[in-house]
């Protein structure tokens, strides 16, 4: 097993993982700002835009853990590589895609596949082996603040795009940046999990898999995670629509450029989350992971259930995403931090993997239900009161979590 970087050149090891986290997540949270003109300029209901996302949610979600197993076995430099191809084609090929199958192909299939690989979670993973224990839970905060800066500047970056260039045009140049994924992925160069680390059980990776989901506390963790991906996708792919349609309903509270407010709110978001993610990072080297991940929900909760009962204006609009931002991807490196108490890290990528399923199968559902809400309500009131509900149900889960080694992962005595 490959010991950890230290020094300068682990500096370059977390300077790389968080510049793929900012680009590869960065131009995801921008999609949202694309469906109203590619349903427009397509002649598309919103449907359409909504179902391609739910399906890149989930074939993002189900490969992950294939693509962790993969990093796992054989190192994460090569997945992020693979990965960041797929991910580039995918976006180019949603410019020309002009039916709604090659649009779900491209915009769904091929992009999801290409986060399966190229993602922060892999980076994650991979910052697990590469770094020391004790700036471990620091340097998976960072990659995830990474990420969440991606969105600060991809939000605002992408609507300059669609707004001088056009949508087609504003997709082939954001579908540029994601090429420089593979020249990044070479510092994060690992042998992967071969061998298990000092201490660690020998377990292979089929009764390491079989161990975990029989961990009540995995499971809780899994079920969880849900939640999130539930809340994250809805938001980032249906708020530019939610506030076109509270602007048509009500012209006095200065809702006019929906647009450029949603963009805003999307860099926000991600501005906000810089520190939020780092500060959990942190937090979660100190304090209690499961409890604060308890916190995180249940102020997810309250913050959208003033969001949907106050009157809308742009004042709320950006304090609502302040403070969704601080609680963004804040439970990224607290989950993941957990999967490697209960587990150590050398099936981290497959183990997480599994966790962001569940991420995903959430993701899914909440692009999806809210497509369908919009198309039989004109609005999205039943899924934000959903998602209030659900940040109480993720709250109750995360508390009873046990927060020590899983018991066939104790470490093994000399």
């Amino acid at each position: 097993m490959q010991k950890p970087w230290s020094g300068r050149w682990m500096l370059v090891v977390i300077a790389s993982g968080c510049l793929i986290a900012l680009v590869t997540f960065g131009l995801r949270t921008s999609f949202g700002l694309f469906a109203t003109p590619v349903s427009g300029g397509r002649g598309w209901g919103m449907e359409v835009f909504a179902l391609a996302l739910a399906i890149q949610n989930l074939v993002w979600g189900v490969g992950q853990p294939l693509a962790g197993a993969v990093a796992d076995r054989y190192g994460s430099a090569r997945v992020l590589a693979a990965g960041g191809v797929l991910y580039a084609l995918g976006v180019a090929f949603m410019a020309w895609s002009e039916s709604p199958l090659a649009f779900h192909l491209s915009a769904g299939v091929l992009v999801g596949l290409g986060l399966s690989g190229g993602s922060f979670t892999i980076v994650i993973a991979a910052l697990g082996r590469l770094v020391s224990e004790e700036r471990r839970s620091w340097a998976m905060g960072l990659a995830t603040a990474a990420g969440s800066f991606g969105q600060f500047v991809f939000a605002p970056l992408g609507q300059a795009f669609i707004t001088f260039y056009g949508w087609q045009t504003a997709l082939l140049l954001l579908a540029g940046t994601v090429a420089f994924v593979p020249l990044l992925a070479r510092a994060l160069k690992d042998p992967g999990a071969r061998e298990p680390e000092a201490g660690e059980p020998g377990l292979p990776a089929r009764e390491s898999l079989a161990a975990a989901f029989g961990h009540g506390s995995y499971l809780l963790l899994v079920a969880g995670f849900f939640v999130c991906g539930f809340h994250l996708a809805f938001i980032t792919t249906h708020l530019p629509a939610h506030l076109s349609a509270a602007a048509a309903q009500s012209h006095a509270h200065g809702l006019h450029d929906t647009a450029g407010l949603a963009a805003g709110a999307l860099a926000v978001i991600g501005l906000a989350n810089v520190a939020g993610s780092y500060a959990a990072g942190v937090l979660g080297g100190r304090w209690s992971k499961r409890r604060l991940l308890s916190a995180i929900y249940l102020a997810r909760g309250v913050v959208i259930a003033l969001f949907v009962a106050l009157p809308p204006s742009p004042a709320l609009v950006l304090l609502f995403a302040a403070a969704m931002g601080v609680l963004w991807l804040s439970t990224v490196p607290l989950t993941s931090g957990l999967v490697a108490v209960m587990f150590g890290t050398r099936y981290l990528g497959t183990l997480f993997g599994f966790v962001f399923f569940s991420h995903q199968v959430g993701a899914f559902l909440g692009v999806w239900f809210g497509g369908v809400a919009f198309e039989r309500t004109g609005g999205f009131a039943p899924v934000w009161w959903a998602s209030v509900l659900l940040a109480v149900v993720a709250a109750l889960l995360h508390w009873p979590i046990s927060e020590r080694r899983a018991p066939r992962f104790a470490p093994v005595r000399a």
